[in-house]
């Protein structure tokens, strides 16, 4: 299974962006998603997870309300749909396997290998 993180850019505080993560040689339908984030100097951040169904999710606390986690098994594809984007949203942006079925409190502490990241930056 491999992950490509896509749809990241610039955009302006209060502004919107949609991060895909789509996957190549094998399915999505078994796997829970997670997306994470990197800030420079920063440790990566688990921001939201998504279990195979889409019937449960979780979200860090500093993006609920702004941030929306999606799933289209049959694209084999994973959204991230971030709306009042904010400086401190900017990183690069990575999905990977979760490893935690429920996606759980902790899903992001085990996880696997990631695509290469989208970078997303806020800025005036």
């Amino acid at each position: 299974l491999q992950l490509v993180e896509s749809g990241g850019g610039l955009a302006q505080p209060g502004g919107s962006l949609r991060l895909s993560c789509a996957a190549s040689g094998d399915s999505l339908d078994y796997q829970p998603i997670g997306w994470f984030r990197q800030a420079p100097g920063k440790e990566r951040e688990g921001v939201s997870c998504i279990t195979l169904g889409g019937d449960r999710i979780n979200y860090a606390d500093s993006v609920k309300g702004r941030f929306t986690i999606s799933r289209d098994n049959a694209k084999n594809t994973v959204y991230l749909q971030m709306s009042d984007l904010k400086p401190e949203d900017t990183a690069v942006y990575y999905c990977a396997v979760v490893f935690d079925l429920l996606c759980e409190s902790t899903w992001w502490r085990d996880f696997g290998s990631s695509g290469q990241g989208t970078q997303v930056t806020v800025s005036l």
